[in-house]
């Protein structure tokens, strides 16, 4: 039979394909959902219990540089998994890896083991090598038109969990009375055993003959693409500047007197302002154009310096987090959106792996450099040092768009 040529049967075929990809894309939302809270978790104990494991006191936050460390490594044998074995499968084993983490660190901590509780948060970082890439997997099936929606759905996820993993910490770190903690990191395995179940869901996209039996054009022939370094430095510059500014704020309001309760506050109003604006992120994108709401997010990131080298009172800080985690929302996915042009679907999994390599390899450094640099030179360093990568990625779109070499969204 031969292949549909006709605009109702396209038409059909796009619409079917799409309702593939609208189903995914909430699975995906669900997934990231439970397991995206895996960080968060990380994040709001490692160093506390790091600084009860730790026999040097200087090596505390040192579980949660690993979280960071084993995202990045975790990328390439995650895409590799996933393109031998399909998404579905890939994802499953990524959550069994996240279950393990967590009981790994659990054990670490009622063991009074700092190796061995470093060794969890490092496994569940590799865990978040397979939710960061649910942003791609959720493109798979989908069009065009729907692609920027797809992402938006997914990282509406990453909204709940920054609830559900902050209260996981709340109602289960005194569960095991032995062992402070612990519970909260058994809580991150349940979440992860969860995550398993719904991505079981998953529906494969449609892959064609060619795309099986080929892995398309050399990864370096791709990644030379002036669309892929454009598209790769935005969602670098995004990302890593993000972690580089959230690490290092709560340290300095904390150091400038401000109460605890205060900077935990900020944070929270950072995190609902990274993922809020996913519910229209995607329309923006259809609407506005792929380049242009990367630029504004990297423009807001910048506002974002420029407020907190204007004052040091709660407000500033505040009001800095939060136009970080806009500049965020809107920097990352749309940069996200411009990876998804530069791959055929043959070549998506290393592409993906290699771009998502560079983002969260940038961020781990970020967030190993945050606290040296805000130690070293202030928190007015920490803000002076945004302006350099943001202008050099505004200028790489700026020249892409006038090229045109960016493709419509």
């Amino acid at each position: 039979m031969s292949a549909p040529t006709s605009i109702s049967d396209t038409s059909f075929h796009t619409s079917a394909s799409d309702a593939v990809a609208k189903r995914n894309a909430v699975v995906l939302a669900v997934a990231m959902a439970l397991g995206g809270s895996s960080p968060a978790i990380v994040v709001s104990l490692g160093g506390l219990v790091g600084q009860a494991l730790a026999s040097n006191k200087e090596l505390a936050t040192l579980p949660i540089s690993l979280l960071n460390l084993g995202l990045a490594l975790g990328t390439v044998p995650a895409a590799m998994l996933m393109r031998k074995a399909g998404r579905r499968l890939g994802y499953m084993v990524g959550a069994g890896i996240g279950l393990a983490g967590g009981c790994l660190a659990a054990f670490g901590i009622a063991a009074f083991s700092f190796p061995l509780f470093c060794l969890g948060t490092l496994i569940i970082g590799s865990y978040g090598s397979f939710n960061q890439s649910y942003r791609f997997a959720a493109t798979d099936a989908a069009s065009e038109s729907f692609k920027p929606k797809a992402i938006s759905w997914v990282m509406t996820g990453g909204l709940v969990a920054g609830v559900i993993g902050p209260q996981t910490v709340i109602w289960t770190r005194d569960a095991v009375e032995a062992a402070p903690f612990a519970g909260a990191f058994l809580g991150q395995a349940t979440l992860a055993m969860l995550s398993m179940i719904a991505v079981s869901y998953l529906r494969p996209a449609p892959v064609g003959l060619t795309a099986a039996k080929t892995g398309g054009r050399p990864l370096l022939e791709i990644i030379r693409q002036p669309r892929f370094i454009v598209a790769a430095v935005s969602g670098l510059v995004s990302y890593s500047l993000m972690t580089f500014m959230m690490t290092a704020a709560p340290l300095a309001m904390i150091g400038c007197g401000h109460p605890i309760g205060a900077a935990a506050l900020g944070i929270q109003w950072h995190i609902l302002a990274m993922f809020g604006p996913s519910f229209f992120t995607g329309r923006l994108i259809t609407r506005f154009g792929k380049g242009p709401v990367t630029a504004a997010g990297l423009v807001l990131i910048a506002l974002a310096a420029i407020i907190g080298l204007s004052g040091l009172g709660i407000a500033h800080f505040w009001t800095a987090l939060i136009l970080l985690g806009l500049g965020w929302n809107l920097g990352f996915i749309g940069a996200t959106a411009l990876v998804t042009d530069c791959y055929r679907l043959e070549e998506r999994a290393k592409v993906q792996a290699a771009n998502d390599f560079l983002i969260f390899g940038s961020v781990a450094i970020a967030s190993f450099s945050s606290g040296k640099l805000l130690s070293a030179g202030g928190w007015e360093s920490v803000n002076w040092l945004v302006f350099p990568p943001v202008v050099v990625a505004l200028l790489l779109l700026a020249w892409q768009q006038k090229t045109k070499l960016i493709a419509p969204a």
